[in-house]
């Protein structure tokens, strides 16, 4: 039985608009629902010059995708994304802060790195991270690059038992060729977490793999964030057809 919202929400299904953010403010609204997913939902502690915004950086040399729902005006959804020429202008990527990426180095001048994924609570329905992928395809799409990489957390509220059971679950299927792999620098300890019998697999972690892509090793270990981290890499010529078809019109980059 729907109750009278739920009905009200089915007849007038919200709107929503993806665009990379244009200007500063813009920015600011992304670095303000990062705070609120990942300080105080999440409890991170994050390294910020300004209480109430996740700022790092990497923020000044990305694009930030940005969703927004038309009804309030107001961002629920971000990624950002960082370039390989914005790369070797801030130093290195993201990911090179909890992994050792030296066998990606033939790849970094054809590689987008994305990171800092998060939907408001409010609108964790699905239709927002579609509307993000949505913007990230068609982002890949126009910039032609042919690879893309990024961290894909997992939470630690149990200790790390259920991120060792999604690691054993993926390395069977989903590890990248041993010439892609990287190596975390702050590994989760496997051999002291028992994993679970049947893990929960974060919808992000999910949907990464659906796409097409690889896990590049073991789990690293934030203590900032209090995550396992999974390096992901998706080649584009491997994108899932059926994603393909929805995301870039059957194209490839």
């Amino acid at each position: 039985m729907l109750h009278s919202a739920q009905l009200a929400a089915a007849r007038n299904p919200r709107r929503f608009s993806v665009h990379l953010a244009n200007h500063a403010d813009e920015v600011r609204e992304a670095q303000r629902l990062r705070w609120l997913v990942f300080a105080e939902e999440m409890g991170a502690r994050l390294n910020t010059p300004e209480p109430g915004l996740d700022i790092d950086l990497f923020d000044h040399w990305c694009d930030h995708l940005l969703v927004r729902d038309e009804e309030s005006g107001e961002v629920v959804g971000a990624y950002r994304i960082l370039g390989p020429d914005a790369a070797r202008q801030v130093g290195s990527f993201y990911s090179d802060q909890e992994f050792d990426l030296v066998r990606l180095a033939n790849l970094r001048r054809r590689t987008v790195e994305v990171g800092r994924s998060c939907v408001h609570p409010d609108f964790r329905t699905g239709s927002v991270i579609t509307q993000l992928w949505g913007g990230l395809a068609e982002y890949m799409l126009k910039s032609g690059h042919d690879y893309m990489i990024g961290c894909a957390s997992i939470g630690m509220q149990d200790g790390g038992h259920n991120a060792a059971a999604i690691w054993h679950n993926v390395r069977e299927k989903h590890l990248a060729p041993i010439e892609w792999q990287v190596t975390p620098r702050c590994p989760l300890p496997l051999e002291e977490l028992p994993a679970l019998a049947a893990p929960s697999i974060p919808p992000l972690v999910k949907g990464y793999l659906r796409l097409g892509a690889w896990v590049g090793g073991a789990p690293a270990w934030d203590p900032d964030f209090n995550t396992a981290d999974l390096f992901i890499l998706l080649a584009m010529r491997n994108l899932n057809p059926a994603y393909a078809r929805h995301f870039l019109g059957g194209k490839t980059a």
